[in-house]
Parts: C-alpha cells; sequence; structure tokens
C-alpha cells in the first residue's frame, strides 16, 4: 500500500507544470513573508497557535483523504473527508464570536495602524507606575482579607469583558480597591487589565475543569486557572479566607510568600524588567501582616 502510495504522488507530481518565473518565486516569497509576519503578530504564543495547529491537521487528514480515494479506498477517504466536512462546518459555530470580533477589527477605520502598531509605546515610567499601582493593591487586599481576581489580557479579542462592566479606565489603587470592596456590585467578578487600562470589571470567567485540582481552591482559583487554561492571559488572586496572593498562568497556579518576588513577575507578565530590582532583598512577606496583627492581639489580652 506505501508503494501504491508513493507511485500516486510521484505520478500527480509529475503531471503538475513544473516551470516557475521570477513573478512566480517573487509571489510566493511575498505570501510567505506575509503568513509569517501574521502568526507572529496575531497567532504565536496565544490561545490562537492551538487553533490553527488544529486547522492544519484538518487539511492534513484532508489532503490524506484525498489520497486513499485516488487508490479506490474509497469508505474509509469517504469517511475521513466527512469528519473534516463536519468538524470545519462546527468551527464556525463554535468560534462565531470571535468570527464575529474579528470581522469588527477589519471594518476599523484605523485597521493598518492597529495591525503594525506594538506596545513599544508605553515607556518606562508607565510600566513601573501600573507595577506600583498593583502592588500597593495586593498589600492591603492581602492584608484586609478581601477577595480580587485581576486578568492581565494582552489581546482583547479572547476575553470575556463583554459580560462585564465596561470601565476603560486609568489602573490606579484607588479604583481596584474600590472595585472589589465587598459592599460593590463588581467585588465578585474579575477586573480584566490591558496595559496602564482597566478595561472592565464584575467578569464572569470560565472555571478550570480539571479533575485533579485540590478542594481546598475556591470559585476565584479555579477561574483564574481556568482563564489561563483557555487564553494567553495571566491572573493574580488575592484569597478572601487567607490573604494568599497567588498568580494563574498556562493552566498552572504559584502562590506567592513577598512582594518583591510578585513586584518582579509581574514586571516579566506586562513586558518590562528592571535588572537592578534582581540585587533586591525581600523586605516584607505577605504573612507577616497577618502574624503582627495576632502579636499585637495577643499582647493587648496579656496586658
Amino acid at each position: 500500500m506505501i508503494d501504491d502510495i508513493i507511485a500516486y504522488i510521484l505520478n500527480y507530481i509529475g503531471t503538475l507544470d513544473m516551470t516557475f518565473s521570477w513573478a512566480d518565486l517573487i509571489q510566493i516569497l511575498f505570501l510567505a513573508a506575509l503568513l509569517l509576519f501574521l502568526y507572529a503578530k496575531f497567532i504565536k504564543n496565544t490561545s490562537s497557535e492551538k487553533f490553527v495547529k488544529g486547522i492544519l491537521i484538518l487539511v492534513f487528514v484532508w489532503v490524506f483523504s484525498e489520497i486513499l480515494v485516488r487508490l479506490n479506498l474509497n469508505i474509509i477517504g469517504m469517511f475521513l473527508k466527512s469528519i473534516v466536512t463536519l468538524v470545519s462546518l462546527s468551527l464556525i459555530v463554535i468560534f462565531q464570536p470571535e468570527l464575529r470580533r474579528f470581522l469588527g477589527f477589519l471594518g476599523q477605520v484605523d485597521f493598518v495602524s492597529r495591525i503594525f502598531n506594538t506596545n513599544n509605546n508605553l515607556n518606562k515610567s508607565q510600566k513601573i507606575d501600573v507595577v506600583k499601582e498593583l502592588i500597593e493593591s495586593v498589600k492591603f487586599l492581602s492584608k484586609s482579607r478581601t477577595g480580587a481576581l485581576m486578568v492581565f489580557q494582552s489581546d482583547l479579542r479572547n476575553t470575556y469583558t463583554d459580560v462585564g462592566t465596561r470601565l476603560n479606565a486609568d489602573l490606579s489603587t484607588e479604583l481596584i480597591l474600590t472595585i472589589f470592596h465587598p459592599n460593590t456590585p463588581l467585588h465578585d467578578g474579575a477586573v480584566v487589565i490591558n496595559g496602564d487600562k482597566i478595561i472592565s470589571a464584575g467578569v464572569l470567567l470560565p472555571l478550570t475543569e480539571d479533575p485533579k485540582l485540590s478542594w481546598k481552591y475556591g470559585t476565584r482559583h479555579r477561574a483564574a486557572i481556568g482563564m489561563s487554561e483557555s487564553s494567553d492571559a495571566a491572573c493574580l488572586v488575592v484569597s478572601e479566607e487567607s490573604g494568599d496572593v497567588s498568580v494563574a498562568i498556562d493552566g498552572t497556579l504559584k502562590r506567592y510568600e513577598d512582594l518583591v518576588t510578585l513586584k518582579s513577575d509581574l514586571e516579566n507578565i506586562l513586558g518590562y524588567k528592571d535588572k537592578s530590582d534582581d540585587d533586591k532583598k525581600t523586605i516584607f512577606k505577605i504573612n507577616n501582616f497577618m502574624t503582627i496583627k495576632k502579636t499585637v492581639k495577643d499582647q493587648n489580652k496579656k496586658g
């Protein structure tokens, strides 16, 4: 059978017109460069990368089914071709919201400028301010044991901001603490952060379906892990029960003992890393807030 497949491929190649001109070569190089640019700009290191790989597998299965049909293996060939057709039609229904956002993106006036735009327009001081505001927020949220969930999303086309309250406000410690205050309507949802902007608040995120996840993790932690599994976002969680601070990336949850390490990781997540911070020592720990508070109470009781 393998010999038949090789013979068919060689016979098919022999029937092709293999004469290439310089114009054909230029067109091929242009298309290759365009596809590589679009891949690096919109697909690489995002959740869409798996989707593209799935499409390539479908294309490979479709080509393989055509080869089987030509080799008179009609039952298997038509079965595989039917599966590819069914899955392709299903993708249109499953990814209908993403297709709607993509068509809306194409219809924008500044479409061309946004394609070639990068995130380099944020200067160093702006990014340092963002990290500072986040660290100050986390410090107070952890100290007061106020639950919080923040999503750092670079590509807003693959998020869930449509089900939240649109803010598009400048990020600040005061605004974050106000949003997650227990008596506010938005404190139960997540906050979506893009650059130095809070895009939405009260956003509902998908929960992870990992059956091996410990029962100790609540809804916020499960939502953070679920969001990091289904997108390229990083999620910061402050536990309401213990005040612990964690960050979820690629379905993995990391718990932080000190704010210096958290600050360093946030700088990496936001695309900025100050090498001078590597030499700094840990000054305080998050859990020390609770320890100090308990010690003061014990001394008052003894007095």
